[in-house]
């Protein structure tokens, strides 16, 4: 068995690879292709906390793998990572177990490739400005790969705490020392979101936080901060005026995204509403942006096949270039 870690990882595998990897993956998602069972998530209620299981297979890579994360946000006062996980690749064709792997840079990684695939479909091509609303764990995967796929100006970064703001603008002008755009940080999200071409959401909020009104016409929203039905970071104006609904997968975001859940219990919106699937858009069975105007709407909970993917791809990589520990069981 091999063993990686997430420096080997960092080695290995880029934002580019990844992007690559998540798009032919929803592919192989709306062929049914693969095999994802709705996650496991088993609370720790009294520290705010939990971890996640997420097993999953693709048929045409012939590799399963099973994903466990735990999410405890406490573990920014003590200086601990916030997200922890790791990956267990086993091989579809023998059931050996193939290698174990750090899985909190890659969950980074591949949650920004979603949203990144969402991006070269759904966002105006000429998109310059970007606002990030939450800049957590989960933000620099997010920006990396909007970044990846247009050519942005200027990023705007909001945080109701914002010395957390502050900490990811300087991580931001150390992985990007040489980029021409600027970097800023607004305090009132409102604002943030009026001048955005593009917007991220990646918070734990359990409350909007922007008012739908203020979207500009021709706005496109990655939102993946809402993965429980009690959360919340959009509210019912943002859903009612977005032209294109656009999610990972219906099942879901359907069992998950409080983003829909919330209003539609509340009579003040449908499911009806959503336009498709992504891979529907990549496999060219539905369009993506027809329009300079279209405010669209991308909303990702995780899909465990992902995981495998892009698991599969690092295993193969490491192999080919020797990298990794040997771990004889």
């Amino acid at each position: 068995m091999l063993i990686l870690n997430a420096l080997t990882i960092k080695e290995l595998y880029s934002m580019k690879d990844c992007i690559e990897d998540v798009e032919k993956a929803f592919c192989y998602g709306y062929a049914n292709k693969t095999v994802a069972p709705i996650r496991v998530s088993i609370p720790h209620e009294k520290l705010g906390a939990e971890t996640l299981y997420m097993p999953s297979y693709i048929e045409p890579e012939n590799y399963t793998a099973i994903k466990v994360v735990s999410i405890f946000p406490n573990n920014i006062k003590e200086g601990r990572p916030v997200l922890q996980g790791v990956i267990l690749l086993t091989n579809a064709l023998t059931g050996e177990h193939v290698a174990v792997m750090d899985a909190s840079y890659l969950t980074v990684l591949r949650t920004g490739a979603s949203s990144g695939v969402a991006t070269k479909y759904l966002a105006r091509k000429d998109s310059k400005v970007c606002t990030v609303l939450g800049c957590g764990a989960q933000a620099i995967g997010q920006i990396q790969a909007v970044m990846a796929v247009v050519d942005l100006e200027h990023i705007i970064l909001f945080n109701r705490t914002i010395e957390r703001a502050d900490v990811l603008k300087e991580e931001l002008h150390s992985i990007y020392p040489d980029w021409k755009g600027t970097f800023s940080i607004q305090a009132n999200a409102n604002n943030a979101v009026s001048e955005a071409d593009i917007i991220i959401c990646s918070s734990k909020s359990s409350t909007p936080l922007f008012d739908g009104t203020l979207l500009k016409k021709g706005t496109h929203i990655n939102a993946i901060g809402s993965y429980q039905p009690e959360m919340q970071e959009v509210d019912v104006q943002t859903l009612n005026r977005s032209n294109k609904i656009v999610v990972d997968t219906l099942e879901g975001v359907l069992h998950e995204a409080g983003d829909f859940l919330v209003p539609q219990k509340a009579g003040l919106w449908s499911s009806d509403s959503i336009y498709s699937e992504i891979g529907e858009i990549i496999c060219g069975k539905k369009v993506g942006r027809e329009t300079q105007s279209e405010i669209t709407f991308y909303k990702s909970v995780g899909i465990g096949y992902l995981d495998t993917m892009v698991a599969t791809s690092v295993y193969k990589k490491a192999i080919r270039n020797d990298k990794g520990d040997i771990l004889i069981l």
